[in-house]
């Protein structure tokens, strides 16, 4: 069972995510401000760490400096939505990613998966096997098949079927799909977003009848469950 440290000094949001993590059967464990943090971080033994930003005493942002001075722990961080500046200097300590409140507690959850995935049972659990349909897709042998028909991806349309097979029946936006597979650091033209997906229909989809990928116009897209 995973262990998840969260750190949010607003008790009944707190508390809310405490127990939505539970019903996921995560162990849950909480910190109130940046001390607090600091010190259960380095003495307990946690998978991943739920940050706030804007906490008492020591802010998110130098708790997560601090800590990757001695730990590589995956860190989401916790920021408002007036707060982009934070998100990129976080990014630069070392977060692994971040939500902006207020989010759904589904894609909090998708974004938690992606951080821990492979991490139980030596990383060779159901974990590396991701489905949808007749859609298998194996991370560690990097194989992809549609029923018993193997099919060929690039390294980019590999990384980007599987961000979309994590977050499965989340619309993700077409933000959050550029920073997650080409990275925050990617200021291209996101048509470059449209030809890989359309690239990943050529070839898992349109061959079949039933198609999986789905477009939501105005927002993104996503793989139905």
């Amino acid at each position: 069972m995973e262990k998840i440290l969260i750190v949010e000094d607003e008790k009944r949001i707190s508390r809310f995510i405490e127990l939505q993590l539970k019903h996921e059967g995560y162990k849950i464990d909480s910190a109130f401000d940046g001390r607090e943090a600091l010190d259960k971080i380095k003495n307990g033994d946690y998978d991943l760490v739920l940050l706030d930003i804007m906490i008492p005493k020591i802010n998110g942002i130098e708790v997560c400096r601090r800590v990757r001075e001695y730990s590589n722990i995956p860190i989401i961080m916790v920021t408002a939505k007036d707060e982009m500046t934070d998100k990129v200097i976080g990014l630069d300590l070392g977060a692994n990613d971040y939500i902006t409140k207020p989010f759904e507690i589904e894609e909090l959850l998708a974004r938690i998966r992606v951080q821990l995935r492979g991490k139980t049972s030596g990383g060779k659990t159901e974990g590396n096997i991701l489905k949808a349909e007749d859609l298998i897709m194996n991370i560690e042998q990097c194989i992809v098949k549609r029923g018993e028909i193997e099919i060929e991806l690039s390294k980019k349309e590999f990384e980007l079927l599987e961000y979309l097979l994590i977050n499965k029946g989340i619309v993700a936006t077409r933000d959050k799909i550029l920073n997650n597979v080409w990275g925050y650091d990617y200021f291209g033209n996101d048509n470059i977003l449209d030809v890989h997906i359309k690239h990943l229909r050529d070839k898992i989809d349109k061959p079949f009848e039933k198609k999986l990928i789905k477009t939501v116009r105005g927002f993104g897209f996503t793989i139905k469950k």
